[in-house]
């Protein structure tokens, strides 16, 4: 209990930065002395308040810090929002900011950009930057080379150790990415890597060779994201090589862009399961957001009357044993509940693995099985609590009492169990087809299971109720 009041002591007396930077800024103080303070404060926070303070406040904040300051402000918000604060600096500050990013960082922002202003600022460039800004904007998007930085410190194969810290010293200056470097050969071909701490201690009298990792892993420019995603995840490296088709180096994933990869990865995927084209933010205009939600509520629209249809067919059913409308919702539910979590379970186990013919197989009838006995146990509970209402609440007789309700849980297991086939077999049925199986959205799988259900709860409700015991 202490250690909970002292925690939420500890939180309460976090620091007000945004509070603090906007003071600093509106300030009267000397250009440099405003600058020095703010040189303080990490620039994730002064990115924060960019959005609270007025376009003159913002403009005030390019003139009195510096490029490179700036330039690592940019980087932590946002492509669109980072285009729109270019937009307000005269074109040579925002091109001497877009020198200073991270390659990736700029062709992303760029990207956002209107076509006139970007080639204006691509012209002004420093010829360094510009070569690296095409290189990664030569991939695309969807390629792991788009994702790469040339911030990287490279060596030869052949250095002494004294050569090797020489050419460390030398390129530290312009890349801070010095954790781990980067071998290649005379002809630019990736050897292998050595870390720094290793490069650090070794006596004069050690080969380079005795330091070289040479089966560090390693990505291909023109693999797309998806295909290297859990290769990058399964390696706890600062950075990994990026090679072209000639296994020349190209440029490295830090660990920054693989968090970042791996969360639009995700965010992509939880978008599609809602059943959205893509993500959506809170600043979106309105028909964006219409954009993106309506492909798939046309489709569901499609298949939610495709399932009114159906339930049209067993109108005679209805008609004659209406109690059973009561507790359709019942059936519907839990049907689409356990097709959305063999969904997700499939998608969880597809991203991570390449699955055999057999291991896809053990999949299918795994969920299966789980939702048989899943289905049983609701079934058991239904049968009991669902008679005993129909029997003494609705004052119908326990004997019709509970034989809607064994129809019902009959009826729950059947549609829970073929719901989990769907939720796992449409997945999959994607994945071979070469379709991303987050497309099978939530929203997808539970509509298909609705129809099941209905099918499923209805004719066994004629067949049983109505065919054999007569209770209509």
């Amino acid at each position: 209990m202490e250690e909970e009041l002292l925690e939420d002591l500890v939180l309460s007396q976090k620091p007000d930065y945004a509070t603090e930077i906007i003071g600093i800024l509106r300030g009267n103080e000397a250009p440099r002395v405003i600058a020095d303070k703010l040189s303080d404060y990490h620039e994730a926070d002064i990115a924060d308040i960019l959005p609270i303070i007025s376009e003159q406040e913002r403009k005030k904040l390019y003139r009195i810090v510096d490029v490179s300051f700036l330039s690592d402000i940019l980087e932590s918000v946002e492509e669109e929002e980072a285009s729109k604060y270019l937009d307000e600096m005269d074109l040579r500050k925002a091109a001497a900011i877009l020198s200073k990013m991270e390659p990736d960082a700029a062709v992303d922002v760029l990207r956002e950009i209107r076509k006139e202003r970007r080639l204006i600022l691509i012209d002004l460039l420093n010829d360094e930057a510009k070569k690296d800004i095409a290189l990664i904007a030569s991939f695309d998007e969807d390629e792991i080379g788009s994702k790469m930085t040339t911030n990287y410190v490279v060596i030869r194969e052949n250095l002494s150790i004294k050569e090797a810290m020489h050419s460390l010293v030398d390129q530290a200056a312009e890349n801070d990415n010095i954790s781990t470097l980067f071998v290649v050969d005379e002809d630019g071909i990736f050897y292998g890597a050595v870390d720094l701490k290793d490069l650090i201690i070794a006596r004069q009298g050690t080969k380079m060779d005795e330091l070289i990792m040479t089966s560090y892993p390693y990505v291909y420019g023109h693999e797309t994201v998806d295909d290297c995603l859990e290769r990058l995840r399964d390696y706890n490296e600062d950075s990994i090589p990026v090679l072209d088709n000639d296994n020349t180096l190209l440029g490295v994933i830090t660990s920054q862009s693989m968090i970042q990869v791996v969360d639009d990865a995700m965010g992509d995927d939880y978008a599609k399961l809602a059943g959205l084209t893509a993500e959506e933010d809170l600043q979106e205009p309105l028909g964006q957001s219409m954009k993106k939600r309506l492909p798939w509520l046309l489709i569901l629209l499609a298949l939610g009357l495709g399932v009114s249809t159906v339930v049209g067919v067993f109108e005679k059913v209805v008609a004659e044993l209406t109690i059973i409308m009561a507790f359709q919702s019942l059936i519907l539910d839990m049907s689409g509940n356990v097709g959305t979590q063999s969904l997700a379970v499939t998608i969880r186990v597809l991203m991570d693995e390449n699955l055999t013919a057999k291991q896809k197989f053990g999949l299918v009838t795994k969920e299966m099985r789980v939702g048989f006995f899943n289905g049983l146990l609701l079934g058991i509970i239904s049968f009991i609590f669902v008679g005993l209402y129909i029997g003494l609440v609705k004052r119908r007789g326990i004997a019709f009492g509970y034989a809607v309700s064994g129809c019902i849980g009959v009826s729950m297991i059947v549609a829970m169990v073929i719901s989990a086939a769907v939720g796992t077999l449409i997945p999959l049925l994607f994945n071979r087809l070469k379709v991303d199986p987050a497309v099978a959205s939530g929203p997808l799988i539970t509509t298909i299971n609705d129809l099941v259900a209905v099918v499923t709860y209805y004719s066994l409700s004629g067949l049983f109720l109505i065919g054999i015991f007569h209770l209509a």
